[in-house]
């Protein structure tokens, strides 16, 4: 099925708050901390603008954002929404400004004076954490939001044959959709209540968060998130901004907008994915992997983010490091670390994309000690497929899969014997190729029993559908969640399709508005096919049971002789279609039956997992590439996925997701990057120096299904939104030191760029010359 979606988006029908404009609208732009950290003495405006300046002194009635956990030894910090007697990043808002225009608000804002007295910044988390360095928060001891430890079985491991050590880091990113983060806020005096339209991923969560901050009833607040242009996580949480947008638009009893440009998304916005880990792996001389011995530290900024917290990446890098892969030892120590920089976020594949690159290059590690093939290793220490469902060391429960099969597929699919043998011989353009894997599992679509022990206040349980018939037959559904790209208004109609038999283009989901929609954690962590594909499917059953006793009844048969498809009941001896069905509650009632529900063509049902631990989708990622090293470039001349997402709905989303994701991922690899110097600056302002992959990056990756059923959720089906975002650096990686182990070069950070590979080129060299 082709997607719903397109029509409108392709031809530039789409409604994003860009598009958006009400009467009487003013725009914000705000005056940001020029430092990482300092105290601040005064605000000052001009006095001709005083009125159209504020600064959290004069947002009475708002509090700071707080996001809490549970787990023991966490550290609360208040993110007020304009900064207030300290700044803690550089591009901190520090001041709102609004005008009639935004070039208007921006003028205002250069007029504004901020006096700051600077101190010093912390821009290394390791330097972070030692004895004497700077308070981002002067209330705590040290700088550590929290400090974790998994330790399963550890022992000491000097029998081991094969001993190997790593240092590995990831570089922290942005987030960089098409769409930058927007908001409008008006106040409806009729109904005193709060709207706010705003690009978000969670709309009841940031309903949450706002009558929190605000001090208001939830009934006071209607957030509707329209068209969004892309989220990955920026977009899933709340914004100081939103607040800020909706305090102004109730003070000035005005509409007003607020549109993030290029540059404060680079310099202000949260960022993501800086890791940094001291890794020791244990195994056989036969490659079979004993233990691991891990260090990670997460860089989480200067404020934990409403609604998950500075503790979700670290944390949850201890429990999923040991990825798809069964050994029977393991010690994990984590810290989350507060730093001068914007806070960190989950963006997509959250902590998976940076314990990928340290897992996966620690089994070409061992591959090398081992003198085997780096596939061969990860082929005797994946999950078997008769040991599942599998429980690892960490006590994630693995739904069906075969992941050497995926392995397999890969090698096949890129041609790995064919390229062992091309490289035995020098390549006619004196490029060195090389082949690098990457084997995840991915935990997506975990629910209340992963999510309680967090002390998050967003806990997911039964995810809830509502749906309507029509009087003249076609079927409204109304979901909690909201879509920015996964083709949800597609996919949702074909599960309707499914079990109703309505046909999808007469199928109308809503979405993304909390007065009109049941109440969702939102779309994260590649819940949505799972959870509200499940719960629409719920309530479509049960709304099939009330059509098919009307049907039963003007057919004048029983219920239990009657069938629905495509978009009729049908009996042996005729068939009635569901717009007559509709017409007859709706319009001609004396003809129902006399035991018809009276509760009608529609209703609300919920969904959750038989075992809501998540289900488990997994895939290999192969890369070839070729290393120019002379100048340090690397290109990817083929690349392959072979991926489980049990049973598809749509493979065509599907295959869209995984592009997507591994553009991404490619990104991760070898571009993105969002460097700070000493003081805490940010040094990346411009797409002129934080660098996204484009068209002549990005290989015509090529996708190969695997299909087994999770024995979980309701059609078999697995989260897979996150997937391919989570394995390209490793597996790019892999490749590029593949290319070069006869130079005995090893990339231990990404992402590779060419002056980090030729500087390690020039000093194996070197080395090599002594």
């Amino acid at each position: 099925m082709r997607r719903k979606e397109d029509d409108r988006l392709l031809r530039g029908r789409g409604r994003f708050i860009g598009d958006m404009r009400f009467t009487g609208q003013v725009e914000v732009a705000f005056v940001r901390s020029p430092v990482a950290h300092g105290r601040i003495r005064s605000v000052t405006a001009p006095e001709e603008f005083r009125d159209h300046v504020f600064a959290m002194e004069d947002m009475t009635g708002c509090d700071g954002i707080l996001a809490k956990c549970g787990i023991p030894g966490f550290k609360i910090s208040k993110q007020f929404p304009l900064a207030k007697d300290k700044v803690r990043f550089a591009g901190e808002p520090v001041a709102m400004v609004y005008a009639a225009t935004r070039a208007e608000a921006e003028d205002i804002a250069a007029t504004v004076s901020l006096d700051i007295e600077e101190l010093p910044a912390n821009y290394d988390m390791r330097e972070a954490m030692k004895p004497g360095a700077p308070l981002v928060h002067d209330e705590w001891p040290d700088n550590a939001f929290l400090e974790g430890l998994v330790d399963k079985n550890f022992d000491a491991m000097e029998e081991a044959a094969i001993k190997v050590s790593r240092t590995v880091s990831t570089s922290r990113q942005c987030m960089a959709p098409i769409e930058g983060k927007g908001c409008i806020g008006v106040w409806d005096r009729q109904l005193e209540q709060l709207h706010l339209w705003t690009a978000t991923q969670m709309p009841h969560i940031v309903r949450n968060g706002l009558a929190d901050t605000l001090g208001m009833d939830q009934r006071q607040i209607r957030v509707v998130a329209p068209d969004v242009g892309g989220g990955f996580g920026w977009k899933g949480m709340l914004q100081p901004e939103e607040v800020c947008v909706s305090w102004l638009a109730m003070h000035l009893d005005r509409p007003v907008k607020y549109l993030e440009d290029r540059r404060e998304h680079l310099v202000a916005a949260s960022n993501c994915r800086e890791h940094h880990y001291e890794l020791t792996a244990y195994a056989t001389e036969d490659g079979r992997l004993l233990g691991l011995d891990a260090v990670a530290h997460v860089d989480s900024g200067a404020y934990s983010v409403y609604p998950f917290s500075a503790c979700l990446e670290a944390a949850q890098v201890g429990s999923i490091l040991p990825g798809p892969y069964d050994f029977g030892a393991y010690r994990c120590k984590t810290y989350a670390v507060c730093t001068n920089k914007a806070p960190i976020l989950p963006y997509r594949g959250v902590a998976r994309t940076g314990v990928c690159f340290a897992m996966e290059l620690m089994i070409d590690a061992v591959a090398r000690a081992a003198g085997l093939d780096p596939m061969e290793v990860r082929r005797i220490n994946l999950v078997k497929p008769e040991q599942m469902p599998f429980r690892n060391i960490t006590g994630k429960d693995f739904d069906m899969g075969d992941y050497p099969e995926s392995l397999r597929r890969a090698a096949e699919m890129i041609g790995h014997d064919r390229i062992r043998e091309r490289q035995k011989s020098a390549e006619a353009d004196g490029r060195k190729v090389g082949l690098g894997y990457s084997t995840y599992c991915e935990q997506g679509a975990h629910g209340t029993s992963v999510y309680h022990g967090w002390g998050i206040p967003m806990v997911p349980g039964f995810e809830q559908s509502q749906v309507r018939l029509t009087p003249d037959g076609t079927l409204e559904v109304r979901v909690g969640n909201q879509s920015h790209g996964q083709s949800l208004e597609t996919t949702l109609a074909q599960v309707a399709n499914e079990v109703l038999g309505v046909d999808p283009e007469k199928v109308n989901v809503i979405h993304g508005d909390t007065a009109m929609s049941p109440y969702s954690t939102g779309t994260w962590g590649s819940r949505s096919a799972v959870m509200v594909g499940g719960a629409v499917a719920a309530s479509c059953e049960k709304l099939a049971e009330r059509v098919k006793h009307i049907g039963a009844h003007l057919l004048q048969t029983s219920p239990d002789h009657v069938r629905i498809g495509e978009g009729e009941v049908r009996s042996e001896t005729g068939a009635v279609t569901l717009k007559e069905i509709a017409a007859t509650w709706y319009l001609a009632p004396q003809h129902l039956p006399g035991d018809v529900n009276p509760d009608g063509l529609e209703l609300t049902a919920g969904y959750r997992p038989k075992v809501d631990t998540g289900t488990f989708s997994y895939a290999t990622h192969a890369a070839l590439v070729a290393v120019d090293t002379d100048t340090g470039f690397v290109e990817i001349l083929d690349y392959v996925v072979v991926e489980d997402g049990g049973v598809l709905i749509n493979p065509m989303v599907v295959d869209g997701q995984i592009y997507g994701g591994t553009a991404q991922g490619i990104g991760t690899a070898l571009y993105e990057e969002m460097p700070f110097d000493k003081n805490g600056q940010p040094l990346a302002s411009t797409l002129a120096d934080y660098i996204l992959p484009g068209a002549g990056e990005v290989p015509a990756v090529r996708v190969g299904h695997m299909e087994t059923p999770s024995p979980n959720t309701r059609f078999g089906q697995k989260g897979i939104g996150e997937g391919g975002a989570i394995a390209p650096p490793a597996a790019i990686a892999n490749a590029i030191n593949d290319a070069l182990k006869e130079s005995g070069v090893e990339m231990t950070v990404s992402p590779i760029t060419p002056h980090r590979l030729l500087s390690a080129i020039m000093a194996a060299e070197t080395e090599a010359a002594r």
